[in-house]
């Protein structure tokens, strides 16, 4: 597997792997990729893919936040998004991409990398685990949006 920072040329596979992965989101996706590309996301600083002789099979999303819980550093990368597609999953592909990440975060001077899966998604826990990420909370999250009065 080559692994390489996304381009253009992605969108539509990195999209439908984005699909896969947070069915719930809808066609969000595409103008999200459009705004790493533009420079303006919130939510992407850094964003590789994946790929076995061309097929993008796999991505992996950081962005830099100002917390991460267990850390006291101000800022951090923090992985939001680990995908490989299922009929790849079980060859090693997600732990060559969290070494991708690890590179990257190191090269621009990081000492921590921080990630967050479900707290259902034992598959994932697992794996962040093998790979030496140390749990350090569950938390249920609650949003409520406010009405003008």
């Amino acid at each position: 597997m080559i692994i390489r920072e996304a381009t253009h040329n992605d969108i539509s596979a990195w999209s439908e792997m984005r699909t896969d992965l947070w069915p719930e989101t809808g066609d969000m996706h595409v103008s999200e990729i459009n705004e790493y590309f533009a420079g303006s996301s919130i939510d992407i600083v850094q964003a590789f893919i994946g790929t076995i002789e061309l097929e993008p099979i796999g991505f992996l999303e950081l962005n830099i936040r100002n917390f991460a819980e267990g850390s006291r550093r101000p800022k951090l990368p923090y992985v939001e998004a680990w995908y490989i597609k299922p009929r790849h999953r079980g060859n090693g592909y997600g732990i060559l991409f969290m070494q991708q990440a690890e590179k990257w975060a190191v090269a621009k001077g990081y000492s921590e990398l921080a990630s967050d899966t479900e707290v259902e998604n034992e598959r994932s826990i697992a794996m962040h685990k093998y790979l030496d990420f140390i749990e350090t909370e569950r938390v249920v999250c609650f949003l409520k949006k406010l009405k003008n009065t």
